[in-house]
Parts: C-alpha cells; sequence; structure tokens
C-alpha cells in the first residue's frame, strides 16, 4: 500500500522558518521524482519545488526560489522542504507527491499524501 505522510507544518512568524518531511513507502522512491505542492484558500492549487529521483536537480517556483530548499534522503525514503524567511501568502496546505517524469502538474502525480498545513502570521 502506498502512503505519502507529510509532517512538520504548525504556526510559524513572518520570518521565521519551519521543515517539512514527507515519509513514503509503497513504492521504489529512488524511481520517483518528489514535489510539494500546496494550496492555500480560496487559491488554485501551485507548484512549489520538486527533485529529481536521485538528486541530480531541482525545480522551484519563482515565488520560493532563494527561500526554499527541496531535498531527499532515498536511504530513508523522505522528502524535506526546508522553508526559511516565511511569509503570510506562504500560509497553506503543503502536499508532497510522486511521479516518475519530471512535472509541475500535481494532476499527473501518482502518489499523493494528504498535506501539512503551514500558518504563517503577520
Amino acid at each position: 500500500q502506498v502512503q505519502l505522510v507529510e509532517s512538520g507544518g504548525g504556526l510559524v512568524q513572518t520570518g521565521g522558518s519551519l521543515r517539512l518531511s514527507c515519509a513514503a513507502s509503497g513504492f521504489t522512491f529512488n524511481n520517483y521524482y518528489m514535489g510539494w505542492f500546496r494550496q492555500a484558500p480560496g487559491k488554485e492549487r501551485e507548484f512549489v519545488a520538486n527533485i529529481h529521483p536521485t538528486n541530480r536537480f531541482t525545480n522551484y517556483a519563482d515565488s520560493v526560489k532563494g527561500r526554499f530548499t527541496i531535498s531527499r534522503d532515498n536511504a530513508k525514503n523522505t522528502v524535506y522542504l526546508q522553508m526559511n524567511s516565511l511569509k503570510p501568502e506562504d500560509t497553506a496546505v503543503y502536499i508532497c507527491a510522486g511521479h516518475r517524469d519530471n512535472t509541475h502538474l500535481f494532476g499527473s502525480y501518482t502518489y499523493r499524501g494528504r498535506g501539512t498545513q503551514v500558518t504563517v502570521s503577520s
């Protein structure tokens, strides 16, 4: 059974940091691109970042470039999102997802977690 379980969300002040984790099981993790997406109330779900199956490269949305860092530990079947210099507009549910191909489209991702809430207070 495939599972993606996010953790690490919470409430933080503007300028603060959080580290999200996503633990994967039930599929061959190091064959999959892993991505982070987010959805804020009343807004469309948006791509945040993704990472090559063996860490060869990463991609970021312009809105988080320079503040967020995606990484993965294939030995632990876990992908991370380090979020620094957080802003109120980063408030959203953050969802991790896995796909065999490099894509920014959430609907294309084969495996998806349920998400973890991140709230940034002003």
